[in-house]
Parts: C-alpha cells; structure tokens; sequence
C-alpha cells in the first residue's frame, strides 16, 4: 500500500474529475497520462462514477486512480473494490480516517480550519487537502496554518487555476494542488481528447 504522500512525486497537479458518461472515462484518463499526468481523482458526484474507476483502473494502468469526494465508510468500500488505490474527502472525519486505514485506502483528508488540521493529525494524518482553497483563505491561510504545523504539508482544491497554481506550489507546506480546469466539461463532451492532453502536459510544467 502506498503512503498518501506517494501523490506528489507523480507531479505538481491532480486533476479532480467529475464524469457523467462511463464511455469518457478511458479516453479521458489515456489523454490525461499522454500529457504526463497520472494521479486522477475521480469524484463521487455521479451516478456513474465508480464504473468510470473500475474502467480506469483495468483500461489504463498507468493511471494511479483514486476516488475523490468519500464521504462515509460505505464510500470508502466502494472506492476501494472499484480498484482504487487512496481517496479523498471534502472535510474530515475519524469513522471515514480509521475505516480508509483498515481497508489500506490511503487517505487524503479535507481540512478548512485549524482544529480540522488539529482533528485528522490525531488520527495520524499529516497529508491534508486543503479545501475549499480560494474561499478558506487561498495562500494567506496557508501561510498562517504553516507557523502552528510545520510538519503538515497541503494539497490545496477548490477555485486553483492555472494562473494562481504556481503561487500556491511555491509555499513550503504545499506538495501539489488539486485543479478541475485539466478536464473541462465542454472538452469532455465533445471528445477533444487532444485539448485534455495539452493542458495536462501545461499542468505537468506548472511546478514553482
């Protein structure tokens, strides 16, 4: 079982993937390694989502492929026999941080707060995502969060783009950021495969 911090030796961005059609998601995941991003957190917005891992996961081997939005225990079971090896969740809680720990799903625990960050280290998480990035606080918040835990590093989603990823991966207590610009829904719709491997191989390049 890999540790969750395994994550940011694959590169600067993890795209966060919401797919509504299973038929999208192996070619969405080839382009997205094609342009050299491997690590997909593919959320569990939709109907279909845990069919779209399972078909990432047998399709297209180099993907490291993971389900993101695991809100319960039951989500993180799922997840799990959908072939996917970590998870992330929004916010944290100890029932979903233990039950990730006793199935091996290497975890990627949301945090907003300080007693969040306080909360998910009890439970021996020092790898957290930071979400919503923007609306929580963006890099000031960061900042602020990095004198009190020097040894937590973040994971920052939720409003990143392109412009602003690269001020985000320049802070010492951030190892990658999460970003939903790499698979844009009109992209995905209308099978612009090649516009998903361009901008993952942008990603790719975005490290400060």
């Amino acid at each position: 079982m890999m540790n969750s911090l395994d994550l940011v030796t694959y590169g600067p961005v993890i795209p966060v993937i919401v797919l509504h059609r299973v038929e999208d998601a192996v070619p969405m995941a080839q382009a997205l390694v094609d342009g050299g991003v491997r690590v997909l957190e593919i959320t569990m917005r939709t109907p279909v989502a845990l069919q779209c891992m399972e078909a990432i996961a047998r399709a297209v081997p180099q993907a490291v492929v993971g389900a993101g939005t695991v809100r319960s225990v039951a989500d993180a079971e799922a997840a799990k026999k959908a072939g996917c090896v970590f998870a992330v969740s929004p916010g944290y809680t100890t029932p979903v941080g233990l039950a990730c720990r006793d199935i091996g799903l290497p975890l990627l625990p949301g945090v907003a707060t300080a007693s969040e960050v306080m909360s998910a280290n009890a439970d021996g998480y020092q790898f957290l995502k930071f979400f919503p990035a923007t609306a929580a606080g963006g890099i000031p918040m960061l900042k602020a969060l990095g004198g009190p835990f020097p040894d937590v590093v973040f994971c920052p989603t939720g409003g990143i783009t392109p412009e602003s990823a690269p001020q985000f991966l320049a802070l010492p207590n951030v190892k990658v950021c999460g970003g939903s610009w790499l698979t844009p829904q009109d992209a995905v719709d209308g099978k612009d495969w090649a516009r998903i491997t361009r901008l993952a191989r942008e990603a790719t390049a975005l490290r400060a």
